[in-house]
């Protein structure tokens, strides 16, 4: 076979450095960039990105100023649950025609919100521009302020054309509106309680990890976002300290936080056995508290033993076989890494949407030699890197599912609109359970003709 070289793909991609072969040079590894202009990529748009943060606020109210079809991206893509309110299962659209186009579309916003408070009596409501009104031009922070005034509100505009920037833009834009809501609550004192930034309570994960810090004596101040409230976010400059699991989408936040509210972050992890116990401990000498940590050392040894005799039989069902990982954030790919070494296997290809330099340095670090790492693959660069490396496996999300099935090789459902916890130790098992499930299907061994009937 071949051997993959660097040199093996476009043009437009060998000045990006986006492709690298792990364990060939020290050449620097370029990310966060504009993805190449006519390329067909994995990345979703601002609006996106900004949707991705905002929508799991369980009493928040979302209208997108724009054509309907930006609308389809709403809250049943995801798998965010709620304990509360379940406003954010309502998506608004004002649904702009040629007509509004030409003349404008800022009355239909004015009336899309007037209607959602007569009907609703909503009190929070974050709006978005999408592209077409960026175009146009209505003035939607001007009507957004009107509407305060006038229904006594907070309506919060979030400018997210989809043409201004990559997803990770709309996560930015998507943090400052968090901070305008957090500016908007009353001052008090200082509390011994921490935020967990960037979780978004796939299938009750926040649940989960909410549940394992309180086992240990660490109260959580506010949920951003997942199953977050309007009230707990505008009392988050309350915490001691902040955790970030998502750093691609809430990192701006946690550094614009301590340079406010002075609130210092840590970065974590809650996915595999290793990064759960490490993020645990963590939190709990950042907090300083001797009682804590006495109980986060017996939580997680305990924890980590229980749950490594219970992925050991599916340990024996996949060790040696070969993983494709392609994710939103470098976070996620990186304790994917480690999940992979815990069940035995070999990873093959890994590669973001939105990594961090920091991220993939690590990833290199982490990844054997001759493992191919990609940032901002496009469908044609992933199945060729899984074909030559014949991967077992695919790792990803809702756009990387059907290029798996292509392949006839396994996959498993890592993203926002998955329905299954895979977060902490429960979530472990369950990634065991369900990496099991799919590579073990007899369908592969008929789709690749090696079935005998």
């Amino acid at each position: 076979m071949k051997r993959m070289m660097t040199s093996d793909v476009l043009d437009e991609r060998k000045d990006f450095v986006s492709v690298c072969v792990s364990g060939e040079g020290k050449k620097g590894f370029k990310c966060e960039s504009n993805s190449v202009a006519g390329a067909v990529s994995q990345r979703a748009c601002v609006y996106c990105g900004a949707r991705v943060v905002l929508n799991p606020i369980t009493d928040a109210f979302h209208i997108i100023h724009g054509p309907i079809g930006c609308a389809s991206y709403t809250w049943d893509l995801r798998g965010s649950l709620s304990s509360d309110k379940e406003y954010y299962r309502h998506a608004f659209s004002t649904d702009l025609s040629e007509q509004d186009v030409i003349f404008g579309g800022g009355k239909k916003l004015e009336g899309a919100i007037d209607e959602i408070v007569a009907a609703y009596h909503a009190k929070f409501i974050f709006v978005y521009a999408t592209c077409i009104v960026g175009v146009i031009g209505d003035d939607v922070k001007a009507i957004c302020k009107a509407a305060e005034k006038k229904h006594g509100i907070v309506c919060i505009p979030v400018q997210t054309p989809g043409f201004s920037g990559t997803k990770s833009m709309g996560y930015k834009l998507a943090c400052n509106a968090i901070l305008n809501l957090m500016e908007r609550g009353e001052k008090l004192p200082k509390l011994k309680g921490i935020n967990v930034l960037g979780d978004f309570n796939l299938s009750g994960e926040m649940w989960i990890i909410n549940n394992y810090l309180k086992q240990i004596g660490v109260e959580v101040v506010a949920r951003l976002t997942g199953d977050g409230t309007c009230g707990d976010i505008m009392q988050a400059p309350r915490a001691s300290l902040n955790i970030v699991q998502c750093a691609g989408s809430m990192m701006y936040l946690a550094k614009r936080m301590e340079e406010q509210y002075d609130i210092p972050n840590i970065k974590v992890s809650f996915f595999g056995i290793e990064d759960t116990t490490n993020s645990l401990m963590r939190i709990a000498y950042a907090l300083k508290d001797p009682e804590i940590i006495a109980r986060a050392k017996a939580f997680t040894a305990k924890k980590s033993v229980e749950t490594a005799r219970k992925i050991a039989p599916y340990r024996a069902l996949l060790e040696g076989r070969k993983a494709a990982i392609y994710v939103g954030g470098g976070y996620k790919a990186i304790s994917l890494l480690k999940q992979f070494k815990e069940l035995g296997m070999d990873t093959v290809v890994v590669g973001t949407q939105t990594g961090k330099k920091d991220e993939y340095d690590v990833i290199r670090s982490l990844a054997d030699e001759g493992t191919i790492i990609l940032d901002d693959a496009n469908p044609a660069e992933l199945e060729k890197f899984m074909r030559e490396k014949h991967a077992d496996v695919l790792v990803g999300g809702v756009k990387e599912r059907p290029l798996g099935y292509k392949l006839a090789i396994a996959f498993l459902d890592h993203n926002h609109e998955r329905k299954h916890p895979l977060a902490g130790y429960d979530g472990a098992v369950n990634f065991a359970q369900e990496l099991n499930l799919s590579m073990n299907s007899p369908v592969w061994a008929y789709l690749k003709g090696d079935a005998t009937v």
